[in-house]
Parts: C-alpha cells; sequence; structure tokens
C-alpha cells in the first residue's frame, strides 16, 4: 500500500548548515522506489523552501506556512492569504508594541532590519539566502501579501502577553525555542495541510506518516497515523510522536524508515 510520509525541515531533514546525512537521503531514494508519496511539510513560507536542494531529494509535494499552502506535482492545490486589512491591523500593532518581526509570504518575506538587534544575524541571514524576494514592510504596507509571521527577540513579557491579547482570537501563537514565536491564522497547521492533501489525493489517514523535531510539528505528529520525533528535537515533540528516533546526525531518518519498514 502506498503511503504518505511528511517531513519537516529544519531540524529534521537537515541541521542548521543544511548539512543532509547520505543515510537520508539513502531512505527517502529507498522510499521513493517503493512507490510512497514523500512531501516536505515546513513552518517555513513556500519562497523559502529551497527547490534545488530538497525536490532532487525525491518530494512530489510542499506543505508549508504551517499548512497555509499546499502543492502536488508542481502544482498549487491551496493558498490562504491574510486579507490586507487584517495583517495590515496586525503590522500596526506589531509597530507599536517594538517587535522584531518578519510578515511570511507565498512569494516575498517582509521585514525591516532596523528592528532586529545589532547582534542578531537573523535577519542578515535570511536577506541573504532570498536576496530580492526579502523587501521592506515600510512602503509596501498596501500590497502585503502574507500567510503568517515570525516575531523574534521579544523579551519583554509584558509586551508579548499585549501580543497574546490583541491577536489571540485570530491567530495561534506557537513558541519556539527562546523569544521567537511563530504565529498562523486559526485554523490552519501542518495537520490541516496533511488533511486536505490526503483528501485531494485520496489518502487514507491510516497510511500517514509524520518526522519532525519541534512545537510547531505538534499537530502534525498528533494528527499522523504515525509519527517520528527526532532524537535530538524538543522534548515537546518526542512527547507527542508515536515513536522517538536517533538524533538527525545519527542516521535518525533511516532508523524511523526502518522501523516502520518504509524501506
Amino acid at each position: 500500500m502506498r503511503k504518505a510520509i511528511f517531513f519537516d525541515i529544519d531540524g529534521t531533514i537537515w541541521d542548521r548548515k543544511q548539512w543532509i546525512p547520505d543515510s537520508a537521503r539513502e531512505a527517502f531514494r529507498r522510499m521513493k522506489q517503493q512507490g510512497h508519496y514523500l512531501f516536505i511539510c515546513s513552518g517555513r513560507t513556500r519562497v523559502f523552501i529551497p527547490d534545488e536542494l530538497l525536490m532532487p531529494l525525491g518530494f512530489e509535494g510542499v506543505l508549508a506556512g504551517c499548512g497555509t499552502y499546499g502543492e502536488f506535482q508542481k502544482e498549487v492545490k491551496f493558498y490562504h492569504r491574510i486579507p490586507i486589512k487584517e495583517i495590515q491591523r496586525v503590522n500596526e500593532i506589531l509597530r507599536e508594541l517594538g517587535a522584531a518581526y518578519i510578515l511570511e509570504g507565498r512569494h516575498l518575506l517582509y521585514l525591516d532590519e532596523e528592528r532586529f538587534s545589532e547582534k542578531s544575524s537573523f535577519s542578515r541571514e535570511i536577506k541573504k539566502a532570498l536576496g530580492q524576494n526579502v523587501v521592506r514592510v515600510t512602503g509596501n504596507e498596501e500590497n502585503l501579501e502574507v500567510s503568517k509571521f515570525c516575531v523574534n527577540y521579544m523579551e519583554d513579557k509584558q509586551r508579548q502577553k499585549e501580543l497574546e491579547e490583541r491577536v489571540g482570537e485570530d491567530f495561534t501563537i506557537i513558541y519556539r525555542e527562546g523569544t521567537f514565536m511563530e504565529v498562523v491564522p486559526k485554523g490552519f497547521n501542518k495537520a490541516t495541510g496533511i488533511q486536505e492533501i490526503c483528501r485531494m489525493l485520496n489518502i487514507a489517514p491510516e497510511e500517514t506518516y509524520s518526522f519532525g523535531d519541534s512545537t510547531n510539528d505538534l499537530d502534525m505528529l498528533k494528527y499522523t497515523a504515525h509519527s517520528v520525533a527526532m532524537g535530538d528535537g524538543m522534548q515537546e515533540a518526542k512527547n507527542a510522536a508515536e515513536y522517538v528516533t536517533a538524533p538527525l546526525a545519527e542516521d535518525g531518518i533511516y532508523q524511523a524508515c526502518r522501523h516502520y519498514g518504509l524501506i
């Protein structure tokens, strides 16, 4: 029976330097030989997923932006864009709170670099990776094409609480490591993206598998019939998963695929 297998990117497929173990590449190759569907399932929006590095591994589909975007065999199947008036309201709130933030869309990322700490390489790394696909928020307020956003370095707990109160009715806040927050429209997450793509492709729920390592993977890990947390991932992911494999660098993907008989 053909399976659908969903993989987070960062901390699951590759490390902080975008290194992918040879054993993971071999696992992907063997799963493709078996005829299984392989999907990227990432919190990154589509513009921030490098096709040239990932798609040759055998992936047929991409779920991006925490379930707000889905494609299969290069054809877009669904996309949720935050209404322009709503993201403009959010943008004003973030500015009032003095937050360092990135608005993320299908085609562009929006940021004002001066909002980030001089000690932070976060915005510089994104600009280096995406070049002209990163533009300023300032001056583009009337044309924001956004499906989610991230807030970084909001260390003031009072301001963080105020953000929660002002956007929490319409958005889900996912707390990542440190002071990093990922903010997604209510009703969307990695599990809803998986559910939608499986419905379109007529994939039975019991034939689904997921691999992840962090808090934005929790919905996915709980939803799929079988779920794997990386051994070097966050404890929350390990608690949610059916199976905890070895760390990424210790052949974690390969071992889990062997455990489930996928290769």
